[in-house]
This record gives structure tokens, sequence and C-alpha cells, in this order.
């Protein structure tokens, strides 16, 4: 550990302006491992909200930052890269105070989201509209692509800095202004970036941020007719109560949503870098993650002797202070999460899955701590087999054939990810095509680069992160048709003979 554990004071941003609740409430968060306070929060309303979204709405409508040249914005989106990639030990330190995650995992994360703003910033200078000079001799054609206004951003605890990094520098990048609501358990570094931003010449109003209760905060958000745009990232359940809150005024929507993200192991993989992607796949981030592959499905004549080394493996993986540069597995984020995890580990053994490892909490001292699990014997209908259980738990299931394996990785209600794992190069493609899942990885696990997009299908969400497509959520098409030359007038006179 490199710095002493202590409880920061935290403000909102609203209009360029710290401030705290307008009623003076706050909130504390408890370290999940350590059981201390670190972090004081206002505990906004609807009145903070309100507010910031009124000054969002004035930095769109009437401010300087959606007319800025894309030169100047990608200069403010560069200086934010370089301030958090400076700033990175001390944000992975109060990640992983607020969320339990291994401070090694969280430095990494820093490093991804720094990556995201980067990336964003060459956004700046090449978004594009088109033009169309084949509508006749008359007719010139153009096709404006604009920013959709204001948006409010509602992030999960999960991944604090890198999911906000996936939306808010997009959203800017084209011109957007926004509101950020933070998850409640973890909003630190999502203020902290807030003030990188500001440092780094982002004008008033254009990003605000206020934290407070969900179903407070963020469901004004969602519902606020003055916001344009709502982009979620968080459960299925309340994507589908941000869908509900957004009708008012029929504002888009984008989420990133749930997975129950499989792996498939076939006989002729390089089993060794399965094994280890395996395992990393599933308990990364303590399985607190929507690309979990928290499904394992390896085909039958390997089965054994692989799932064998798998419960080898994961019984040797460090769990424990997240502090410690060691660890692998940290602490559950919340009280919740953990009686959730827990219970669903208990359905599974009351549906006949057989609990080859963990499975109970891990005795410490300090904090909330599950051991590694591994259930084996588990059927696509098992309620542990189609629920994302975001906790470290691995559910194995068995295949013969590849449409075999196809159709229990799509027996699911969702449809974020999935690994592949062979030497063929026909299995490859052919599970490629027919996994319906927005990211298929081949002989790896959890890659992930700016450049190309994110997200599911069915309700694993709506829409893409990352990548060029990315600011197609942030941006409307208008049609411009210009007349070339005079027009054939409407008002002809009529033909001779014709009844008058």
């Amino acid at each position: 550990m490199t710095q002493a554990i202590a409880a920061r004071d935290y403000q909102n941003l609203i209009d360029g302006r710290w401030v705290d609740a307008a009623d003076g409430r706050t909130s504390e968060r408890m370290s999940p491992a350590h059981d201390v306070v670190v972090g004081r929060y206002p505990a906004g309303g609807a009145e903070d909200l309100d507010r910031a979204v009124a000054a969002a709405r004035k930095a769109f409508d009437d401010g300087p930052w959606p007319r800025v040249p894309g030169a100047e914005r990608a200069r403010v989106l560069i200086r934010v890269a370089e301030a958090i990639r400076a700033d990175a030990d001390d944000l992975a330190f109060v990640e992983a105070l607020e969320s339990g995650k291994p401070i090694s995992q969280a430095f990494d994360e820093i490093k991804s989201s720094a990556d995201l703003w980067e990336y964003a910033a060459s956004l700046c200078r090449h978004t594009y509209g088109d033009t169309y000079n084949t509508l006749g001799p008359s007719m010139f054609g153009l096709v404006l692509r604009e920013p959709v206004g204001v948006v409010g951003m509602i992030t999960p605890w999960n991944f604090p800095l890198l999911i906000i990094s996936q939306k808010l520098p997009f959203a800017l990048a084209v011109g957007c202004t926004a509101v950020v609501k933070p998850a409640d358990l973890t909003p630190g570094t999502t203020i902290r970036l807030a003030r990188i931003a500001q440092d780094a010449g982002l004008p008033e109003g254009v990003l605000n941020v206020v934290t407070g209760p969900g179903r407070v905060v963020g469901n004004r958000l969602a519902e606020h007719p003055d916001v344009d745009m709502i982009s979620f990232t968080g459960s299925t359940d309340v994507g589908r109560r941000v869908i509900d809150a957004s009708k008012g005024n029929l504002k888009k929507v984008e989420l990133e949503l749930g997975g129950k993200n499989p792996q498939l192991v076939f006989a002729d993989a390089d089993l060794d870098a399965a094994l280890d992607a395996v395992v990393y796949g599933v308990y990364f981030n303590m399985g607190e993650c929507c690309n979990s592959g928290s499904r394992l499905l390896v085909q039958r004549s390997i089965a054994d002797d692989f799932v064998a080394r798998v419960v080898d493996r994961a019984r040797t993986v460090p769990v424990g202070d997240p502090l410690d540069p060691l660890t692998k597995v940290g602490a559950i984020a919340s009280e919740e999460q953990f009686d959730k995890i827990m219970d669903l580990v208990g359905v599974g053994q009351s549906e006949g899955a057989d609990l080859l490892l963990g499975g109970d909490r891990l005795a410490t001292d300090q904090g909330r701590f599950i051991k590694p699990t591994v259930f084996s014997g588990v059927e696509p209908t098992m309620r542990i087999a189609r629920e994302e259980i975001f906790g470290p738990v691995l559910s194995v299931l068995t295949f013969d054939t590849p449409d075999e394996a196809a159709r229990i990785a799509n027996s699911t209600q969702f449809g974020l990810s999935a690994g592949v794992w062979t030497r063929d190069l026909d299995t490859a493609i052919g599970m490629s095509r027919a996994i319906r899942a927005g990211t298929i990885w081949v002989n790896t696990f959890l890659e992930g680069y700016p450049e190309l997009p994110f997200g599911g299908y069915k309700e694993s969400g709506i829409g893409r992160e990352f990548g060029r497509f990315s600011i197609d959520a942030f941006t409307e098409l208008k049609s411009v048709q210009m007349h070339l030359g005079p027009r054939t007038s409407w008002w002809m006179t009529p033909p001779a003979g014709a009844r008058r």
C-alpha cells in the first residue's frame, strides 16, 4: 500500500462551479475491503439535477462548444488523456478503495481510459457527413452530421472511470454537452475526471456531474424533457426502467447492459492458453463484469481433464486486500451484491449442479470476499446458466458438436460477447457467425481496443460504444437539398381544352 486510507470529500460540478447538494445532504462510501469510510459525496436530488441540465442546455444552445472547430476540441480531449495518465497512480488508488478491485487491475483501467480519450480526440477531426452529386443536373444533396444535444450519462460501479470514458469523450468530440450521474458506490474517479476536464479547458456547463441516489437523480435525468439522449450502462432490469422513463420526450437511448458470456473450448484448442483465459475471464474484477466469461462450454471428449485443470488453477488464485499488488480477486462491491451472488450459489446447488470449488465466504477480519467458485454438471435451463451472477462463479456445460455449442451459447436472453478456442479455421469462423453476440474473441478473451465497436445483441443492449461507429449515437443526420438553376413552376397553365 503506497498511501494511507483516509476519507476524501467531494462536490458536484454544475455550470462550472463546485457545489454541495442544494439541501446540504451527503452520503459516505465504506471501502468494501477495509470497512472504513473512504469518500463523502453530495446526496443530490431533483433540484441539483435540474440545475445541471439547465447548465448543459444553455451550454449547448448558446455556448461555444458545439461550434468550436474540431481541432480545438481535440486539443482539450488530448489534454484530458495526458492528465489521466499523469494522475494514474492516485486514480487507481481511489478506484481500488471504492470498488474493492485489485490495484493492479484498477491501474490498467485508468490507462485504458486515457487511451479512449486519446482515440476520441481523433474523431473531433474525422466526423463526416456526405454529399450526393447524382440527383440530377438541378439538385445537389448534403448530409450533415450534427451533435444530438444534451446527453445524460448514467454509469455503474464496476468500472467507474473506464465506462464514463466509453461515453463522455465521444459525445464531447462531436460537440454535445453532458450531465453525468455516476454510481452511488464509486463516484470518486468520475468527479476527479470532471476536475481534469475543467482544467483542460472544457467550457463552463459543458460537463456537469451530480451524485445522489439513482431512484431520484438517475430517474429524473432519464425522464428530463431538456435531455436529448440517455446513455446508460448497468443491469438489463434497470435498462428497461431507463427506457420507460425516457418516453416522455422520446429521447434517444443507448444501453450497454448485462451478459452471460460463454467461452467455448474445443478439443483441438491450445488448452494451456484456454485454461488461463477461462480462469482470468471469470475471476477478473471479481466477476463483476458485464463481459465476464461466466459460462464455460467445453467439448465432452476433453471435459473431465480440462475442468479438473480449471479447478486446480482457480484454487490458486490470490484473493484478498485489493491494495496488495499480488491480489487477483478483491472484495465484492456491496452487501447487496454479495447476497445476490450467494443466493445464486445456493440456487445452483438446489438445482442439482455439482459444486467443485468455493461457494462460500472467505474468512477475513474485514470486508466481503467470496472464494473462486466452480459448478459442473450445469444444464442450459438452470438459473446459474441463464442469469447474470456478477460474481466469481463459473458454470460448466458440455457439448459434442459445433451446432450444439452454438445452440447452448445462444440459449440465454443475452448476447454481449463470447470466446471461441480452436485451431480450426472453419470452426472459428463458423462459431463467429453462429453466435449472436456483439463481440467474438477467437483464441483470446477480454481484449479491447478503442477502434473496435462494443455492444450487445438481444437484452445486452442497444447501440455501440468505441470506434468510429460510436458517434452514431451522439449525432443526428440532417439532409440538405439544394436546387440549382430555375425551378419548374407547379402552377402550370392547363392544356388546351381542359375543364377550368
